[in-house]
C-alpha cells in the first residue's frame, strides 16, 4: 500500500496505537533516523506402526503362545494437517498443525558488520524493536505471509478478462478471513488477524487506493487492462504488505518487468544502516532503463514521483520512514529491527499521481482529540471503529458488514470533518497512461534480512 510523499497532504493512517501495548511495540525513532531533510509422531514409523511392532511383529502370551498384534494401517497425514482448498478457505492453523510456518527469503546483508552485537547507544535505542523480533513475532509474520501467498495464488488464477472487480475483491477478502480463521464480525475479532487494509484493485492509470464499493458502477477486467492487486494480511498486528501486477496483453510485459526489477533492486539494497537516498537512486536508475512500445510509439518507463514505499509499525501500515522511487535528498536510513514495504510504481504517463473522485477507505487518527465530538451517531460510530479496526485502514464494505452498522454516513462525515478519521481517495496519473506495481515486505533482522512475502510467483 503506497504512501504519499511528505510534500502531500495524505500519509496513510496517522495516529498512534490503539493501546499501550501497541505503543510500546512502536518506539519513537531518533531525528537522525527518521527525519526528511527536504510435521510425523516420534514413536511411529511412516506407516503409523509402533517401534515394538517393527522389532517383534508379535508378542508372547502368558502361556507361551505367540499372538500377533494388529497393525494400524491408517496412514498419518504427512503434513500433519489438511490440504488447502481452491478457492482457499481452510484455516492455516489446520494445515500447519504441529509445523512451523515457512520462512521468507533469507538474504545475507551485502555489507558485513563484524560488530553485529552492538555495544553503543544505538543498541540501547533500538533494543525494544530488536527484542520484539522473537519467536512469536516471526511466527505471526510468517503466518501472515503464507496467508498472502496462498490467497494471491488463487487470485492470480481468476484475475482474467471478464471478472468483475467486486468478485475479485470478495474472493481475496474472504480468503484472508478464512485462512486466518477470523471473520471479523465480533467486536475485536478483526484486530486479532485478518485484512490489514482495503484490497486495492487499480486499473491502468489508477496508481493506488481504489477498491470497489457497493452501489458504484461495476468494473469488468478487459483484455487490454493493467491491473494492480495490493492487499495486506495481519496476525496480531504484524502486517504483511505485498502487491503484484497482471496484464493479459503481453505488450505490457516490459512495463511489468521494469517495475519488478526496480522492486527487487530496492530489496537487494535494503539493510541495516542503508541510506534511503542511495536506495531511491538505484531504484530509479533500474526502472528508467526500460521502455515499452504501445500503439507503435516507444515510451520510457518513468518512476512515480510522489508516492513511496514505507516502514511498517504494529497495527499501522505507514510508519515515519519513506522509500521514494526517485533520487531524493534525505538523511533517513534503515535500522536494525525495521520492517519495510519495498514497493515501486512505474508509469507511461507523467508519473505524478493526483487525488481522483471516489472513496478508498478510512483510517483512525489517534493524534486528534475527541473532546469536541457531540453527535451521538459519531460517538457510536467511533466506538465501533476503535473496537473493530483500531488504527488499521478499512473500506466501506468492511464497516457495512458489521452487525448493527447502518445509516452511518452522517456520523462518518462528522468524524472526517473533525479530523478524527481520515478518508483516502484513489490516486491517478493522466488518462491513457498505464501504471504497474510490485511490492514485498522485508524484515531487517539483526543478522539477516528476510523478504517475508517472497513467493514462487514474484
Amino acid at each position: 500500500m503506497g504512501s504519499k510523499t511528505p510534500h502531500d497532504d495524505q500519509h496513510g493512517p496517522n495516529g498512534g496505537t490503539t493501546s499501550a501495548a501497541i505503543q510500546s511495540a512502536n518506539p519513537p525513532k531518533p531525528a537522525a533516523a527518521s527525519g526528511l531533510v527536504e510435521g510425523a509422531l516420534e514413536s511411529q514409523d511412516e506407516d503409523g506402526d509402533d517401534d515394538d511392532d517393527i522389532k517383534n511383529g508379535a508378542e508372547l502370551k502368558s502361556d507361551g503362545e505367540k499372538k500377533k498384534r494388529k497393525r494400524n494401517k491408517k496412514k498419518k497425514n504427512a503434513s500433519g494437517g489438511q490440504q488447502q482448498s481452491s478457492p482457499p478457505r481452510v484455516t492455516l492453523t489446520d494445515i500447519f498443525r504441529n509445523k512451523s510456518y515457512p520462512e521468507g527469503e533469507i538474504v545475507d546483508y551485502a555489507a558485513k558488520n563484524e560488530n553485529l552485537q552492538r555495544t553503543t547507544a544505538e543498541e540501547i535505542r533500538h533494543m525494544a524493536a530488536v527484542s520484539n523480533m522473537d519467536d512469536n513475532f516471526l511466527s505471526d509474520y510468517r503466518q501472515a505471509a503464507e496467508v498472502h501467498r496462498q490467497v494471491r495464488k488463487y487470485a492470480q488464477s481468476i484475475a482474467k478478462p471478464g471478472i468483475s472487480m467486486t468478485e475479485l475483491a470478495n474472493e481475496i477478502d474472504d480468503g484472508v478471513r478464512a485462512l486466518t480463521g477470523h471473520q471479523g464480525l465480533d467486536a475485536g475479532d478483526a484486530l486479532k488477524a485478518g485484512l490489514a487494509f482495503p484490497t486495492g484493485l487499480c486499473l491502468n492509470n489508477i496508481g493506488a487506493h481504489w477498491t470497489p464499493n457497493a452501489g458504484a458502477k461495476e468494473v469488468i477486467l478487459q483484455q487490454d487492462d493493467v491491473l494492480k492487486v495490493d492487499f495486506g494480511v495481519h496476525v496480531n498486528g504484524r502486517i504483511v504488505d505485498s502487491a503484484f501486477t497482471v496484464a493479459a496483453n503481453p505488450v505490457y510485459d516490459p512495463l511489468l518487468e521494469a517495475v519488478r526489477a526496480a522492486t527487487n533492486t530496492g530489496l537487494k539494497e535494503a539493510g541495516i544502516d542503508a541510506r534511503i537516498n542511495h536506495i531511491s537512486g538505484e531504484i530509479q536508475e533500474v526502472m528508467e532503463s526500460y521502455e515499452v512500445t504501445l500503439h507503435g510509439k516507444t515510451i520510457p518507463v518513468r518512476a512515480v514521483k510522489n508516492i513511496t514505499g514505507h516502514n511498517i509499525l504494529r497495527y499501522k501500515i505507514h510508519g515515519d520512514k519513506q522509500v521514494p522511487f526517485i533520487k531524493t535528498k534525505t538523511s533517513q536510513r534503515m535500522e536494525e529491527g525495521d520492517i519495510f514495504a519495498i514497493e515501486t510504481f512505474g508509469s507511461t504517463g507523467k508519473a505524478y499521481l493526483k487525488d481522483d473522485v471516489g472513496m478508498y477507505g478510512y483510517g483512525r487518527n489517534t493524534h486528534v482529540s475527541t473532546a469536541g465530538l457531540h453527535h451521538a451517531s459519531a460517538k457510536s460510530l467511533l466506538k465501533t471503529i476503535d473496537e473493530n479496526f483500531g488504527t488499521l485502514v478499512f473500506a466501506r464494505r468492511y464497516l457495512e458488514r458489521l452487525p448493527g452498522v447502518k445509516n452511518y454516513h452522517l456520523g462518518m462525515r462528522s468524524l472526517v470533518n473533525a479530523g478524527i478519521v481520515e478518508s483516502y481517495a484513489p490516486l491517478v496519473d493522466v488518462p491513457g497512461s498505464y501504471i504497474a506495481q510490485f511490492e514485498h515486505t522485508v524484515l531487517l533482522r539483526p543478522n539477516c534480512k528476510e523478504v517475508i512475502s517472497r513467493g514462487d510467483d514474484y
